[in-house]
C-alpha cells in the first residue's frame, strides 16, 4: 500500500481493529511498511476522534456505537465540498483555514499536498494539522478565545495575519445574501475580513441550503470573494447572480 496514502491506511487500521479487537504498532508497520512513528501518529489521530483506544504498544477498538458516532461528525455533505475545495490548493501554498465545521473536512485531504504553510485561528484544526503525515507548516494565529466559534479572534490575532501573505483563504458561513455576501450569527467579524484583506484567494464553502437565510451580521461582501464552493443544489437562478457579482461558482456533488 502506499504509504501516502494516510486516509486509506487509517481506514483499514480501523478495519483490522473490528476484526481483531486489538492491534500493535510493530504489526501495523510490518502490514503497510512504514514507520513505527508514522503508524503511532495514525494512532493519535484516530483516538482524538473516537475511533480507538490506544495501549502501550498499540492499540485497542471502541464500541461500534462509539465509531459511528465520530465518524459522522462532519456531514457527507460538507465533506464533498471540502474535497473539491481541496483540488484548488496546490503545493507550496500559502493558505489560512478559518474555524468551522466544513472548513475542518479539508485537513483530511491536505496530505496529497507538499510544502504547504498553514495558518488557522481553531485549536481543534491546527490539532488535526499537527498529526498529519506530510507535516505541513503550521501557524497559529493566537487572540482572545472566542466561545462561540471556538476559536481565536481580536485585535492580537489580527496583528499577526497582517505579518504575513497568503494565497489562500478558506472560509465558512452561515448564510448567503444574493445581495450583499456571505453572513454570520456571529458579531466578531472582524477577523474574517483581516484574513480576506491579506489572502490573494478567498474560497468560501458552504452547502446551498443556507441561501436566503435572514442573518444580519455581513461577513464578507462579494467584492471581496473570489470563489464559492457549494453543493449541487443551488438554484440556477442564485448561481446566476453570485457569478455576475465576479464570483467563480464551484458545484460539489450533493451527498447526504
Amino acid at each position: 500500500m502506499n504509504k501516502r496514502n494516510t486516509q486509506q491506511r487509517r481506514h483499514s487500521i480501523i478495519s483490522l481493529l473490528n476484526q481483531q479487537g486489538e492491534v500493535s504498532v510493530e504489526e501495523l508497520s510490518l502490514r503497510f511498511e512504514t514507520s513505527e512513528v508514522t503508524i503511532r501518529k495514525d494512532l493519535a489521530t484516530l483516538e482524538k476522534t473516537g475511533l480507538l483506544l490506544r495501549r502501550y504498544g498499540g492499540a485497542v477498538a471502541v464500541p461500534d456505537e462509539v465509531t459511528q458516532q465520530f465518524s459522522a461528525k462532519i456531514a457527507p455533505n460538507k465533506l464533498s465540498i471540502a474535497k473539491v475545495a481541496a483540488e484548488l490548493i496546490k503545493d507550496h501554498n500559502r493558505i489560512i483555514i478559518d474555524s468551522g465545521s466544513t472548513t475542518s473536512g479539508l485537513i483530511g485531504e491536505l496530505n496529497n499536498k507538499r510544502g504547504l504553510l498553514v495558518m488557522t485561528n481553531s485549536l481543534a484544526l491546527a490539532n488535526s494539522i499537527h498529526e498529519l503525515e506530510n507535516e505541513p507548516t503550521l501557524l497559529m494565529t493566537g487572540g482572545t478565545w472566542d466561545p462561540h466559534s471556538e476559536s481565536f479572534q481580536g485585535q492580537i490575532a489580527e496583528q499577526v495575519l497582517r505579518s504575513y501573505n497568503f494565497d489562500q483563504l478558506f472560509i465558512g458561513a452561515d448564510g448567503i445574501d444574493l445581495e450583499r455576501g456571505t453572513t454570520t450569527f456571529n458579531e466578531l467579524t472582524g477577523l474574517s475580513k483581516v484574513m480576506a484583506e491579506v489572502s490573494r484567494e478567498v474560497v468560501v464553502m458552504l452547502e446551498s441550503e443556507k441561501l436566503g437565510r435572514r442573518i444580519p451580521n455581513l461577513e464578507l461582501p462579494w467584492s471581496k470573494i473570489s470563489v464559492l464552493v457549494t453543493d449541487d443544489k443551488l438554484p440556477s437562478e442564485a448561481l446566476e447572480t453570485i457569478s455576475n457579482h465576479g464570483v467563480r461558482v464551484i458545484l460539489a456533488p450533493h451527498a447526504g
